[in-house]
């Protein structure tokens, strides 16, 4: 597996990309909607990896609610493998919780993230890319 990108959670979108290309010199930026987990997000390209920006599109968003109850700022980390699958059948193996199934995720991945009380409070997402 390798670190695939960070992902921030903000109240506004747009000014925090503004803040984030000036202040580290990111040129290129993709954005794109994600219906299916009610969020936008902008995705920051770096030289080996990409910081992933999210603001909720609803109120039934689960990052509307990490906003309301938590804040700005770290949301999770997402580690890509070659077989999401697979991974996920080994880590249940070894008791750790997942939150759903594996799903749809922003350009064309498929998705699904480790329970933080599994892993010392921090939100992991294994992320595959279509091949």
């Amino acid at each position: 597996m390798r670190i695939d990108h960070v992902a921030i959670v903000v109240n506004n979108l747009d000014e925090a990309v503004r803040q984030y290309q000036t202040a580290l010199g990111i040129k290129e930026v993709e954005y794109e909607t994600v219906e299916t987990e009610g969020v936008r997000i902008a995705i920051l390209h770096l030289n080996n990896s990409r910081i992933e920006l999210m603001e909720p599109t609803r109120d039934s968003s689960p990052i509307k609610k990490f906003l309301e109850t938590k804040g700005e700022g770290l949301h999770h980390i997402a580690l890509e493998t070659n077989s999401i699958e697979g991974e996920v059948e080994r880590i249940k193996g070894c008791g750790i919780r997942f939150l759903g199934e594996i799903r749809p995720g922003s350009r064309g991945t498929k998705i699904t993230f480790i329970h933080p009380k599994s892993l010392h409070g921090v939100l992991i997402e294994l992320c595959s890319h279509a091949k």
